[in-house]
């Protein structure tokens, strides 16, 4: 059997597979953008699962949103340590962006504490105090987005986009499809799946797209285009 040593290759075949799977068993399927294709082939790439192909669902101009706070150097939140230690944060820093897992920080345990409240609804009373443009992500807790849709829908909390695919049983859906319906705009996933590791496809399918663009931007009129190698 040969082995396949480099990590870029391993990707870079994978992405090859998706892709031969989506022509066989999927021949009338097409991306609306590229954009939206490297994000769902990132969903399916870490998840082995072809379901995305139809439950991810992308409402109100949310990719552009979340392009343009990246772009401002905004705020990135999470409610999920995993998710925060799988984003590619180099990038982001190269870019100026924060992201902060602001469950895991002392006001949000102190207002939990004092409020009676899941730390994750206290996050969101919290989010509502950081200046500039945001983008909020939940992988877990489907309750904590419910709230941040009312508070959003109720002119008590700004959100340039909000990424929406926790995973469960409990309030899962309904809370998708609050959000499904709100004036917010969104990337989520339909039914029960979702989970930390589509967040953090989600998010660093957008973050790559944008640096190669950005780069080919740059190089155009200096350097050969750059080949890209993946999605």
């Amino acid at each position: 059997m040969t082995y396949i040593k480099d990590p870029s290759s391993i990707e870079e075949t994978s992405f090859k597979i998706i892709q031969s799977v989506i022509d066989q068993e999927y021949p009338d399927y097409h991306f609306e953008t590229e954009m939206q294709e490297s994000i769902i082939k990132r969903a399916i790439h870490t998840t082995g699962d072809f379901d995305y192909l139809y439950n991810l669902r992308f409402t109100k101009h949310a990719i552009e949103n979340i392009q343009s706070v990246l772009r401002e150097g905004g705020t990135l939140l999470v409610d999920s340590i995993v998710s925060l230690n799988g984003i590619n944060k180099r990038v982001l820093d190269q870019m100026g962006v924060r992201c902060r897992c602001i469950v895991q920080e002392e006001e949000v345990i102190q207002l939990a504490k004092k409020r009676g409240i899941a730390r994750t609804m206290a996050a969101v009373e919290i989010a509502k105090k950081i200046k500039g443009p945001k983008v909020y992500a939940f992988s877990d807790d489907s309750i904590a987005l419910s709230y941040l849709v009312e508070q959003v829908e109720a002119g008590e909390l700004d959100m340039n986009a909000v990424i929406g695919v926790p995973v469960g049983f409990i309030n899962v859906i309904e809370a998708k499809e609050k959000l499904l319906h709100s004036k917010i705009p969104a990337i989520l996933s339909t039914g029960y799946k979702g989970g930390s590791t589509v967040i953090v496809a989600i998010i660093n399918a957008i973050i790559y797209q944008l640096q190669e663009v950005e780069t080919e931007d740059y190089t155009r009129y200096s350097t050969p285009r750059r080949v890209k190698k993946g999605l």
